[in-house]
């Protein structure tokens, strides 16, 4: 039976990307910090689970978890952990904002760099890296941390789809580049939408879909793929005080 394994599982679209997964029956690799919430979790899905508690902030735990998870026969992985946080960047919590680029940008930089000589070597399987629709923009203000994690996530997951293709390789790299999720993720990091969610059922979905068709960019709801589309083509200095606007909203 094929694995799946997902980080940061306990919550949000990593928990319904477990539910799904489970579904269409595959095992699962769970990781999270909250292991009571895994153990909950776990119990209530129709699959074989792994637990695997670990602190994704921290370079030496993800080397290690790196090394252990080798040992599996994994078909699909999902580079899910992340957390934002809205603040000006001159007032930022440093020590926050140095977990959020540990978590966000190095995590799933190691665990891509060490699992995927084996995906090449089996020559199949599927990698999708959560970024965010702030990822496709030119920067965040109030969230720049945020946003410049997510770029970093955008850009590395395009350089490996293209060395992919060179390999001519059966293995497939997605980013899914969601806008505003009805998840916990907007109370971690203290924020209010001003635009409607998308239900995290719907993003994972729709991602899983897009997955397998071997898409890059995964962008669910029509809304936010206009929103991306127009602003790829405006000027920076025009995108910018646009999205300070709507950064304001949520909370500044």
């Amino acid at each position: 039976m094929a694995t799946a394994c997902i980080t940061g599982a306990s919550s949000g679209i990593g928990m319904e990307f477990a539910k799904q997964l489970a579904a269409k029956g595959y095992n699962l690799i769970l990781i999270a910090r909250n292991t009571k919430a895994l153990e909950e979790l776990a119990q209530e899905l129709p699959c074989k689970c792994k637990i695997i508690s670990c602190d994704l902030s921290k370079e030496a735990q993800c080397i290690q978890l790196a090394e252990r998870l080798k040992k599996y026969n994994i078909h699909i992985l999902i580079n899910n952990a992340g957390f934002g946080d809205l603040s000006s960047f001159h007032t930022a919590d440093l020590g926050k904002s140095l977990d959020m680029i540990n978590v966000n940008i190095k995590a799933l930089h190691i665990l891509t760099r060490k699992l995927l000589p084996g995906f090449i070597e089996k020559n199949r399987g599927y990698i999708l890296n959560v970024a965010s629709s702030a990822g496709l923009l030119p920067g965040g203000p109030y969230m720049s941390a945020y946003y410049a994690t997510k770029a970093y996530v955008t850009s590395l997951t395009s350089a490996i789809y293209q060395e992919l293709r060179d390999l001519n390789s059966n293995v497939h790299i997605s980013m899914l580049c969601p806008g505003p999720v009805d998840t916990n993720f907007n109370t971690q990091a203290n924020v209010s939408f001003s635009l409607p969610g998308i239900s995290a059922s719907y993003c994972v979905s729709y991602a899983l879909r897009q997955m397998s068709r071997g898409k890059l960019v995964i962008i669910p709801g029509l809304t936010m793929k206009l929103a991306v589309s127009a602003c790829r083509v405006a000027p920076r200095k025009l995108v910018l005080p646009i999205t300070a606007h709507q950064q304001k909203k949520k909370g500044v």
